[in-house]
């Protein structure tokens, strides 16, 4: 092994260790020196020039592009806070992490292979953020609706029952109204900003909710009594979706299971005789299977995903 790669690498590790502290763990809501201090002009330290310019050169390319998996429709989507910048830039130096301690531990083919575990790891853990944020969605849309009739009921208008609703429920319901209601007071449609929450939280019920409310709107009527008979509906069918995830819940432990045991099975083997990891994490051959059991083991949860996933 060459000589300068351990202290390359080292040097990798702690400028990623810096990077994640400063720009992950960094308090969000923390107010800008310039805010609490008027006039004061400060000097941005050497890391923040480091990052500002990152952050720059991945905006700039990002110009005239959807984003792909990072755009900001999914990052909202995700309940994530951030600009797509940010978030490639964090991703950068996650995967870079990941990389140098895959080359220390076994060499350039290990630092590959925990760079791509790394890589495919941020797209899954967004797409989980996504889908955990979906589904805490699904199950405040009911009682949201009952706010929202019973706001207008009591004389209030359309949009002081969206923005009391705001105020009383928990995310993520929460932050979609606020963010309507933000919008529409900056002179965006209401129904505009409500199809778009439906879009992004790919939540059919509140489309429906959104279609009943642009009805009204053109032909008039009891908005409340609308939306009760919409509830009524979402209920329905919140009863069912639970029925059919009672009825699948045997199918999806036993996918778990059977995605689970195989890694389980491996961690034990290697912990109880370490020689046998010394083939697949110091040897070409190893690597091949390794990677072979990776693409099998996700095309088998692939197949087991959509067999416990019925549509009704």
């Amino acid at each position: 092994m060459n000589p300068y790669f351990l202290p390359v690498g080292l040097a990798a590790v702690y400028l990623a260790l810096l990077l994640v502290v400063f720009l992950v763990l960094k308090p969000g809501r923390a107010l800008d020196i310039q805010r609490r201090q008027p006039g004061f002009q400060g000097r941005p330290s050497a890391l923040s020039t480091i990052a500002g310019s990152a952050r720059g050169a991945i905006e700039s390319g990002l110009k005239g592009s959807s984003g792909g998996l990072v755009s900001q429709s999914r990052l909202d989507a995700a309940g994530l806070k951030k600009q797509p910048s940010d978030y490639l830039l964090i991703a950068g130096v996650t995967v870079l992490l990941a990389g140098v301690i895959g080359f220390l531990l076994g060499g350039l083919l290990f630092a590959l292979l925990t760079s791509s575990v790394a890589s495919v790891g941020l797209v899954f853990t967004l797409r989980i953020l996504t889908s955990r944020r979906q589904r805490r969605f699904d199950e405040q849309v009911p009682d949201t609706l009952r706010m929202l009739t019973g706001g207008m009921r009591a004389g209030h208008s359309l949009l002081r029952a969206v923005d009391a609703a705001a105020k009383e429920c928990e995310a993520p319901m929460s932050e979609e109204l606020a963010r309507v209601v933000n919008e529409t007071r900056i002179g965006r449609d209401l129904g505009e900003s409500m199809f778009e929450v439906a879009t992004r939280t790919s939540n059919e019920d509140f489309s429906w909710i959104t279609q009943a409310i642009e009805i009204h709107r053109e032909v008039g009527g009891d908005l409340a009594e609308v939306l009760d008979h919409v509830s009524e509906t979402i209920r329905d069918r919140n009863q069912i979706r639970r029925q059919v995830r009672a009825l699948s819940s045997e199918g999806r432990i036993s996918a778990l299971v059977l995605l689970a045991l195989p890694v389980l099975m491996f961690v034990v083997v290697c912990l109880i005789n370490p020689l046998y990891a010394t083939t697949f994490t110091s040897t070409f051959p190893g690597f091949l299977m390794i990677a072979v059991a990776v693409i099998m083991m996700a095309l088998g949860a692939l197949w087991l995903n959509r067999l416990v996933k019925p549509k009704y």
